[in-house]
């Protein structure tokens, strides 16, 4: 009867201890910094990470400036040596709280939070905000964001030949659906 007992307490609280923290290093950032009438100056990272700890309502993501892909080589090789310095430089992190977040109103249907924390990016911080639509999925929870990044922020010289041709701010996105840890190891084994 012990036994019994122990076994549905633990299955019990699973669903409580598998909350504690959400993560995905699968997320998706893409960010565009187009000008009209000149060569579009778009990339996409696919090994973005999300982590969101439901409890403390906080959202960190994290990309490897690297890891961006252009559609033209010389531009990825420009965007990684000489704009974003990524051998210096080499990430960039977000920290933050998701305003009156409650993990226990999260469905499927989608709700629109507000974003604010400090975006780490070459060798600079800015506090940002912006928002956050969020749902249950069956994976886990989706999360997605848009928020502009202004390159004069974070001191990113851009030559005078191609400055006319490149927008000061990148339009960012972030897409990634993060999933408990405790599922993730579990799925694992």
């Amino acid at each position: 009867m012990k036994k019994i007992t122990v076994l549905i307490l633990l299955f019990t609280a699973f669903p409580i201890l598998a909350q504690d923290k959400f993560k995905t290093a699968a997320a998706i950032v893409n960010f565009e910094a187009s000008v009209p009438f000149f060569e579009e100056v778009k990339a996409v990272n696919k090994l973005g990470t999300i982590v969101l700890e439901p409890l403390s309502s906080t959202l960190i993501c994290a990309v490897t400036i690297k890891d961006f892909r252009f559609k033209m080589d010389l531009m990825e090789t420009h965007f990684n040596e000489n704009y974003l310095e990524s051998n210096r430089y080499p990430k960039a992190v977000f920290k933050g709280k998701i305003e009156k977040f409650d993990l226990k109103n999260v469905d499927a249907v989608e709700k629109e939070y507000d974003v604010k924390g400090k975006l780490y990016l070459h060798g600079k911080f800015k506090i940002i905000d912006f928002k956050a639509l969020i749902k249950r999925v069956p994976e886990g929870l989706q999360i997605i964001c848009n928020y502009p990044i202004s390159i004069a922020d974070f001191n990113i010289a851009i030559p005078s030949v191609v400055a006319s041709k490149i927008s000061q701010t990148a339009n960012t996105t972030l897409i990634g659906v993060v999933r408990s840890e405790e599922i993730m190891y579990l799925t694992l084994k």
